[in-house]
């Protein structure tokens, strides 16, 4: 056991850098995490951000006669748009009051 250990000690020994040589550290030592994160931002968080933009845009531009959907997967028509929230009639002589957060989609 210690043959193994001394041999692991003399290998990080040689691995190290000798004086004079650069050590390569700084930016080549983050370079990585950063191309992460890019990768992350452009893949994961872009895309995101564009999609919640677009269903505010949608939200902020419901009126009365659209047709919707919700996140819970009821369809109804809207009858009338408040400050928080909207009147969806659902069925005949049936209307619900529902979040605005809580339309998913426009339907056609």
């Amino acid at each position: 056991m210690l043959q193994t250990y001394n041999f692991t000690f003399v290998n990080l020994l040689a691995m190290a850098p000798q004086p004079g040589e650069s050590g390569g550290g700084g930016l080549m030592g983050i370079l990585p995490m950063i191309l992460i994160f890019v990768a992350f931002y452009f893949l994961l968080i872009a895309p995101q951000r564009k999609k919640q933009k677009q269903h505010q845009k949608m939200i902020n531009a419901l009126e009365k006669g659209d047709n919707v959907k919700t996140i819970g997967g009821v369809f109804g028509t809207v009858t009338g748009v408040k400050v928080d929230r909207v009147i969806v009639k659902i069925a005949e002589n049936v209307k619900v009051e529902v979040a605005k957060d809580a339309v998913s989609a426009k339907v056609d």
